[in-house]
């Protein structure tokens, strides 16, 4: 793997750096080369490419945005073995403490850059002689994403839809309650989405919804600071609604009050938050059913439940 790296990153110096690290999908490495130190994602599953393609054209549309940091992507490389790396900028990080509140903010202006970008396209449009804006980040009026991600290991469908409603109820949690049903058949669960299902539009019947770029899996384990500020990593990117990004960072910890203060005060609460956070928890809740299993059974049967009454 080393003189493949070498050859693929043209470098002479390729020396561990002692930075070793990795969660339950992908092991980590750190590298000293000819042009500094990188950071080198190592997964050995047949899909590892799809998925590493997906981080990587998620950390470039965020980088775009100009709101918030995350480490450069340098290089997908498909491994002879089997398997592929992605190697990316190394970030000296340490656990989010200082910069609790400013990661708040980025992350609104991350969820708003869209927005905004529609706004001055719509208005340059108008304008007489004017042509349409030049951003990096083209502005998108659809909710999706121009390759798939994946959530853990998990291919997401993010094919482009004009509706939020029917993005999220066919292409996230009906994706995930078909997955459930292949593996285990759960009848609650069938019989509980056929009520839900007929629920979802009216939890977003006063709400308008532009597509946000989102991380996609913002739980504390993908979040950190460093010098200069806060930092998020492991995106499993799609344009949605804002709103979804706060489902995960919820429900294991991580997050303290100056975060959700100012991210709340650039984007308030919207009528019917809490039981849409409930509604974004779920997809959470089914993904880890399906990588990790019956653990995760009851608190999904749970939500939906609660979501049904």
């Amino acid at each position: 793997m080393e003189a493949k790296l070498k050859k693929e990153l043209g470098t002479s110096i390729l020396k561990t750096a002692g930075h070793a690290g990795g969660g339950c999908i992908s092991e980590g490495q750190s590298y000293d080369t000819d042009t500094g130190r990188v950071f080198v994602k190592i997964n050995h599953k047949s899909q590892a490419k799809l998925m590493f393609d997906g981080e990587m054209a998620s950390l470039n549309a965020i980088l775009k945005t100009g709101t918030i940091k995350v480490p450069k992507p340098v290089k997908v490389i498909e491994l002879d073995t089997g398997g592929a790396v992605f190697v990316m900028e190394h970030v000296d990080m340490r656990g989010l403490s200082k910069y609790s509140k400013q990661l708040g903010e980025h992350l609104a202006a991350m969820h708003l850059h869209n927005k905004q970008q529609l706004d001055k396209q719509n208005k340059e449009q108008q304008t007489v002689g004017k042509g349409a804006g030049q951003s990096d980040l083209p502005a998108t009026e659809k909710f999706g994403f121009h390759v798939p991600t994946c959530c853990g290991y998990l291919p997401q469908e993010n094919e482009w839809q004009d509706d939020w409603v029917t993005f999220y109820s066919t292409q996230r949690l009906q994706h995930q309650l078909s997955l459930v049903e292949k593996s285990c058949g759960d009848r609650e669960a069938r019989e509980l989405w056929s009520q839900l299902q007929l629920k979802i539009p009216k939890l977003f019947a006063d709400v308008e919804v532009v597509p946000a770029l989102l991380h996609g899996d913002l739980w504390g384990g993908n979040v950190a600071e460093c010098t200069e500020g806060p930092v998020i990593f492991d995106p499993a990117s799609f344009y949605g609604h804002s709103e979804f990004e706060l489902g995960i960072a919820g429900m294991f910890g991580g997050f303290n009050s100056s975060f959700y203060s100012a991210y709340h005060d650039k984007l308030p609460k919207a009528p019917g938050f809490a039981k849409r956070n409930q509604l974004y928890q779920l997809f959470h809740y089914l993904n880890h059913w399906n990588h990790f299993g019956g653990g995760y059974r009851g608190s999904s049967i749970r939500v939906m439940r609660d979501l049904v009454k």
